[in-house]
């Protein structure tokens, strides 16, 4: 039988294709295996044990490429002006303000105005007792107020506002897949997340905890306590702050949530003694650096949000977003 030379060339290609496809589809499923385990150590609180898993292949072809792998601009004093010319409007984002949990808090307050009297006239209450009514509820409010420093009230509004606004459900996910995210990118790892008020206190056991994601932060902490906080570290933590505000501006143009992000970041910056003028360069480059690698990622975030809602462990997170980025420049 005759074999062209052509036919040759094809199926040589075929073959390295082959290859490269088993080798691809190898490395994956190591990948995976990896991650599982980092999930292992981070149920079992050993951060440090995952940290170095998750080290090991980083960047590494068919390993974690992406980990810290993202590209960044220079760090620099940018004006108002600079970052306006790059589509970012920061009074739409660094004062946020929960509209759709004010909105639902106010109907409840006024619900309650409405049921006292309606109480008062169905009953035929005294005003005596209409006054220890009242004074029982602000005792109630009171308490949650001191005990659990807004908790109950917070868990309440959290729930009802998940239950009946599909657009407040919607952007806590993807404020949480923009912490994750640009987290993951600058090289510092996700521990947990919770995505409402309710799954927080199923998970953690306390009313003072709120949706939100945490980090294996260990490295953070040993040089703040120190009292050497590096600009890179710095800098990697002032992205994450306010990368749930930079994302829901991007999505909706004006953000809601994440005014307790801000405000530590704004501590931060307070307690390492940052001047008015430093800490605005830091938070003006910050904000330009969050924004662009959320929109060069745009279709990533928005699968990690669906990986995210599904429930997954942060292992499969990190998956999605490898997947999702593939050979793309990161």
């Amino acid at each position: 039988m005759v074999i062209c030379r052509s036919s040759c060339l094809f199926l040589g290609r075929l073959r390295v294709r082959t290859l490269k496809f088993v080798c691809t589809s190898e490395l994956g499923h190591l990948r995976l295996q990896l991650l599982e385990k980092v999930d292992d150590e981070l149920r079992n609180g050993n951060e440090r044990g995952a940290l170095s898993l998750v080290k090991d292949l980083e960047g590494k072809s068919g390993g974690l490429r992406c980990f810290g792998a993202a590209r960044q601009v220079p760090q620099r004093l940018y004006s108002l002006d600079e970052l306006k010319l790059n589509g970012i409007d920061t009074s739409c984002f660094l004062s946020p303000v929960d509209a759709t949990l004010d909105s639902i808090e106010r109907i409840f307050q006024i619900s309650a105005v409405l049921g006292g009297i309606s109480a008062w006239f169905a009953f035929d209450l005294t005003q005596l007792q209409l006054l220890f009514f009242s004074v029982g509820l602000l005792f109630l409010w009171s308490w949650d107020l001191v005990a659990f420093n807004g908790g109950v009230k917070n868990l309440l509004l959290d729930t009802i506002g998940h239950n009946l606004s599909r657009k407040y459900h919607n952007r806590v996910i993807q404020h949480e897949a923009g912490h994750f995210l640009i987290a993951y990118l600058l090289g510092i790892l996700p521990r947990s997340y919770t995505l409402s008020s309710l799954e927080a206190l199923v998970k953690e056991g306390s009313l003072n905890v709120q949706a939100g994601t945490t980090f294996v932060d260990y490295e953070f902490l040993e040089e703040v306590n120190s009292g050497k906080l590096s600009a890179s570290m710095l800098n990697r933590f002032s992205c994450i702050a306010l990368a749930g505000v930079a994302t829901e501006f991007l999505l909706f143009g004006r953000a809601e949530g994440g005014l307790a992000d801000i405000n530590k970041l704004d501590e931060l910056l307070k307690g390492l003694g940052f001047t008015q003028k430093k800490a605005d360069s830091q938070v003006r480059w910050a904000v330009l650096n969050t924004v662009l690698i959320l929109r060069r990622h745009e279709a990533v975030r928005s699968a990690l949000a669906d990986a995210m809602s599904s429930g997954k462990p942060v292992g499969a997170c990190i998956e999605t977003i490898e997947r999702a980025i593939g050979d793309s420049d990161v």
